[in-house]
């Protein structure tokens, strides 16, 4: 262990409503701290070190959030010091401390060792981070500004919007598409080099900054005002290398059932478990448990998932069916058909000023009834129409309304927003039979 940092000598962060490691941000349940994971990749140890501070300075509630990252809720505001001084002597800060904004690097939890990747995107990754950590000028980029580095896996997640994507081309070993503001695999708006990678990446970010006003944080705002094709007009005018002509990334379709439970590697005689946690919350045992098991049974390292889940890589096939066993002990989900792992819930009215419903509880009655039903619809609970919680507009969505009723949305070609209003004032009782009703022969939810 190193000393513990003196909090005195920290830097003081920037204002925003986002959490940091830095700066815990105020909510009904107390102080959240947001600890921002390298390619989401959590040693054992770290592991440990976060249930202990978890425990020790706050509720012992952690979040798993959709880009890969970990929270902890519930921070005493006189324990936040001590908890801030824990996570950065167990090695979970950047290397540069007014870099913590800026970590916004997103890869499947499966790089390396997904048997459809074309490409171990690993070590750009990390040269990707070093790039934003070491340049001061990227600090200060908004701490919702992110990237995606896609290597080809099955086991992704591409309906991000984020501000930059890269991809590996099937076929293409030389090159990788790239595009801005969610632009999808299939229209990138160029090609890159491989080597030269790390070099565009600092070449968008740099002309957004010395382009974008003051309200344009998001490469969409910027977007909106710029068509890309005069974005990258400008873009290729920096470069010391040619752009390559766009090239369409085929792909398989976009995951529409998590494949949870054991899933092959490519690395011969090995497997990896994907588990879903119960609306993105696991308690500190629950972490300490998992790195017992990836100690004893993987590579000693967890990897998390934005689907607010845990994948346990480099398991021994010979292990693999008591592995899934001991995580499904931990009330993780190992199996698709569970309701849970179909919902998404925002923190609600339980820990959010803005949440109209606790959308938490309400989650888990729907669960229930959809148990009981035999619907298994992919929802989103969202408290408010901030949607924090999703990134991406689910198939429905069960947006609260002041007094704790929703309106039901679903996501329809050509309809912006949520989609289309299927119902505008529902109990979640009543959210229940909808979908129980739409699973009757003839109908589909």
């Amino acid at each position: 262990m190193n000393e513990l940092p003196a909090i005195a000598d920290l830097p003081v962060p920037r204002p925003s409503a986002c959490p940091g490691l830095l700066r815990i941000v105020a909510a009904l349940d107390g102080g959240v701290c947001r600890v921002k994971l390298p390619c989401g990749v959590l040693s054992s140890a770290q592991a440990r070190a976060i249930a202990s501070a978890a425990q020790a300075c706050a509720s012992g509630v952690l979040e798993l959030t959709n880009r890969s990252n970990l929270q902890v809720r519930g921070v005493r505001s006189d324990q936040a010091d001590r908890l801030i001084a824990a996570l950065l002597d167990a090695g979970l800060g950047p290397r540069t401390l007014g870099a913590d904004d800026v970590r916004n690097l997103l890869v499947s939890p499966a790089a390396g060792l997904d048997p459809a990747a074309h490409l171990d995107v690993r070590p750009l990754a990390e040269q990707i981070l070093d790039l934003l950590q070491d340049t001061p000028a990227f600090h200060g980029l908004s701490p919702k500004f992110a990237l995606q580095l896609d290597g080809g896996e099955a086991l992704n997640m591409l309906e991000h919007p984020h501000d930059l994507w890269l991809s590996a081309v099937p076929g293409d070993d030389a090159a990788l598409a790239f595009g801005l503001a969610g632009r999808p695999l299939d229209a990138p708006l160029a090609r890159v080099p491989r080597e030269h990678a790390v070099a565009l990446v600092e070449a968008v970010l740099q002309l957004f900054l010395d382009i974008a006003s003051d309200e344009q944080v998001r490469m969409r705002q910027l977007l909106g005002s710029l068509a890309a094709e005069d974005f990258l007009v400008q873009l290729q005018a920096r470069l010391p290398f040619a752009l390559l002509p766009a090239q369409r990334v085929a792909r398989e379709p976009v995951l529409t059932r998590l494949p949870l439970g054991l899933l092959p590697q490519r690395q011969t005689g090995l497997q990896m478990l994907l588990a879903a946690s119960d609306l993105g919350r696991i308690d500190a045992s629950q972490l300490t448990a998992l790195a017992d098991i990836a100690e004893r049974d993987g590579d000693g390292s967890l990897r998390l998932t934005p689907w607010q889940g845990v994948l346990l890589p480099n398991i021994a096939s010979d292990r693999a069916a008591a592995v899934r066993a001991a995580v499904a002990a931990l009330r993780l989900r190992v199996d698709a058909e569970e309701p849970l792992t179909q919902l998404v819930a925002c923190t609600g009215s339980a820990a959010c000023i803005k949440g109209h419903a606790d959308t938490k509880a309400d989650a888990l009655r729907l669960a229930e009834l959809l148990r009981a039903g035999g619907a298994r619809p992919q929802v989103h609970l969202s408290g408010c129409a901030r949607s924090c919680s999703s990134a991406h507009t689910a198939p429905f969505t069960l947006l609260a309304q002041p007094g704790g009723r929703y309106q039901l949305y679903q996501r329809a070609p050509g309809v912006s927003g949520f989609g289309r209003l299927l119902a505008p004032s529902l109990s979640i009782d009543d959210a229940g039979a909808w979908f129980a009703a739409q699973s009757e022969p003839g109908k589909t939810a």
